[in-house]
């Protein structure tokens, strides 16, 4: 017999032994976890362009870091911040309330800041005045001041984006209208609705055309209209879209003026009064408390109700003041952050991933942030994680980030902030709607999050 064959049966017969005889000789036959994947190396293979910067913690101490202090725009994710804000100044059991008032023989429709407000709500102020028997009365007033009034929340992005609206202390669906279009011949008939779910009368103060221009929208205003011109070439057989609302008041005064109208009670033209007179409160509706205004917020990410909190927490008369306050209220975990609104939506505002990572470790924590939080966001966007996640995101042109808790298989919560951007690419494309280029980009910087998270829940076990 050869030595090469006696080896070959020496060793065959070594595979038969059972596990526990060769355990008694030393050997280990435990599976060999396969090496956690740097977060680095998970960088570099993605090829996303532009900069890519994290900070995992584990409430205390760093677990990985990269370029974690740079200061870089949170886009939503700010919302978080916002969100511990309200929640803590505020108090989570808080409500917005929009009255009705009888002033001698005026009626007033008084807003108080509620950022989720619909027609549907009107509505049953309207149905509540009517059972109340009320007369007609000879003036009819609304008034706006609970809350600063601001044009729109960034100057910087473009005129028709929906996300980004005014600012008032009486602001209704979102402070938008729904605008729909249908080829009738050659040209198009026009709708615009203050759309909710059971009402949606026609918006009187708002109109909107088609016109032949080369931009896709055109907008003015005077005192009492807003006038909005559409692209006929791109407008096609049918479609509909979202407007925003630069005249809160009168828009809400107008559809109120419609709705009770429609029920029989007659209110004259609207006045936009500065100054809140005494009188009697007559009917009121109150917004759902802010717990639940913040978890929406988180869910949906709506730039308004972001700013409403903010403003109703801080009393600033602007949004810059308004963030400044905010940063105040974070106390050292503020240092070097440049807060310029509390929705993320200004392009002004920097932020650093482990400055982020520490208010989601302190007050995050404290006020329990996460329970609030999407579940697992990035699942939408078909880039699963294997590890329960509760973020929030923040896109902007070529921005994708995102912040929250991940927990490993130890059950061990981790806290993380992971900011992607192109500052090239973004700062040629501020304000557009859907540049060249960034629908492929976004997709590649989530891709990159949902590896990173795993490596991150990784760590954590």
């Amino acid at each position: 017999m050869t030595l090469n064959r006696r080896r070959m049966l020496t060793m065959m017969a070594a595979a038969t032994l059972a596990p526990s005889a060769l355990s008694a000789q030393g050997l280990d036959l435990r599976p060999r976890p396969r090496p956690l994947p740097e977060p680095g190396d998970l960088v570099t293979r993605s090829g996303l362009p532009g900069r890519v910067a994290f900070a995992l913690t584990d409430g205390t101490e760093p677990l990985a870091l990269r370029q974690a202090g740079a200061l870089l725009a949170p886009a939503s994710t700010m919302k978080a911040i916002t969100a511990l804000y309200a929640l803590d100044r505020l108090g989570p059991a808080h409500r917005f309330r929009t009255r009705v008032i009888r002033a001698g023989d005026t009626l007033i429709l008084a807003g108080g800041g509620d950022p989720v407000l619909t027609t549907d709500d009107l509505a049953r102020l309207a149905d509540d005045l009517v059972g109340l028997k009320t007369p007609s009365p000879a003036r009819f007033a609304v008034w706006g001041g609970a809350l600063p009034g601001i044009a729109e929340i960034a100057p910087e992005q473009d005129d028709h984006l929906p996300y980004n609206p005014a600012i008032s202390g009486l602001m209704l669906n979102f402070n938008r209208v729904h605008l729909g279009w249908t080829r009738v011949g050659v040209d198009h008939q026009i709708s615009v609705e203050a759309r909710a779910a059971d009402n949606s009368p026609r918006a009187y103060t708002v109109t909107a055309m088609p016109g032949d221009q080369s931009d896709l929208f055109s907008y003015r205003h005077d005192l009492e209209r807003e006038y909005w011109t559409v692209s006929r070439a791109a407008m096609g057989r049918t479609g509909s879209r979202w407007l925003p609302v630069r005249l809160p008041e009168l828009y809400a005064a107008d559809v109120f003026q419609t709705l009770c109208r429609a029920r029989g009670l007659v209110l004259p033209a609207p006045d936009v009064i500065d100054r809140l007179p005494a009188g009697q409160d007559i009917a009121y509706h109150d917004s759902p408390p802010v717990e639940a205004l913040v978890r929406d917020m988180l869910e949906y990410s709506t730039n308004l109700t972001a700013e409403a909190l903010g403003l109703h927490a801080s009393g600033a008369p602007d949004l810059v003041q308004s963030g400044q306050a905010m940063r105040g209220w974070l106390d050292g975990l503020g240092q070097g952050m440049r807060l310029a609104d509390h929705s993320g939506l200004s392009d002004a505002s920097r932020i650093s991933p482990y400055a982020m990572t520490r208010v989601l470790a302190g007050p995050g924590r404290d006020l329990l942030l996460s329970r609030l939080m999407r579940r697992n966001p990035l699942a939408d966007d078909d880039h699963p994680v294997n590890a329960p996640v509760a973020a929030k995101t923040g896109t902007l042109n070529f921005v994708s980030n995102l912040a929250g808790y991940v927990t490993g298989t130890s059950g061990t919560e981790g806290v993380f902030t992971i900011f992607c951007a192109d500052a090239v690419r973004r700062r040629a494309t501020i304000g557009e709607e859907l540049p060249a280029g960034v629908s492929t980009w976004t997709r590649q910087a989530k891709a990159l999050q949902a590896d990173l998270l795993n490596s991150f829940a990784g760590r954590l076990a």
